[in-house]
């Protein structure tokens, strides 16, 4: 579904979304006029590069928005094991920027529409178990868009460290 295509929201949803759109720019931002190489390139103590969080934060809301849908066997992980779940904050050997670039827009188009269809913000799936969530609690629709977006801006922002630590630029400030 293109942008232009996508259906009409107002309101809270139409909110949601444009708070969503204002981080996603930021993080998209932060990566202008990278290479493969610097996108992939460690600049400080942590694991994490620009591309790497562009997948990491494509992967984590794609697995989000299909909780709200399907409840928490989406957010299990095929691989199971910890290789797998790292290499999630890497760029791996044939991974592009243009393509961690190409697979988030599609992610977002993809939760513009579900936002859009959804029939009701407050509708609640039960979270996984896990030892990081509340045992027994369950998110509304409207909780997991909020933690998608606090998500998205936080990782904006370490991708903003890692870009000005790699060539002194700065996407935010």
């Amino acid at each position: 579904m293109s942008e232009t295509s996508a259906p009409v929201v107002t309101g809270e949803r139409a909110d949601l979304l444009a708070a969503l759109a204002k981080q996603r720019h930021f993080l998209r931002f932060t990566a202008r006029d990278l290479t493969d190489e610097q996108a992939a390139r460690r600049t400080t103590a942590s694991e994490l590069s620009v591309g790497g969080l562009i997948k990491h934060v494509t992967l984590t809301e794609r697995r989000w928005i299909r909780f709200i849908k399907d409840g928490p066997a989406a957010m299990s992980w095929d691989g199971g094991d910890m290789t797998d779940w790292m290499a999630a904050f890497r760029m791996l050997e044939g991974e592009t920027l243009t393509g961690l670039l190409q697979a988030y827009e599609q992610v977002a188009q993809e939760t513009a529409e579900v936002v859009a269809t959804l029939p009701d913000l407050d509708a609640a799936q039960p979270l996984p178990e896990a030892p990081w969530f509340e045992r027994g609690a369950s998110w509304s629709a409207r909780r997991v868009l909020l933690h998608v977006l606090a998500e998205t801006a936080q990782h904006a922002g370490h991708a903003d460290i890692i870009r000005e630590s790699l060539d002194g630029a700065k996407s935010m400030g």
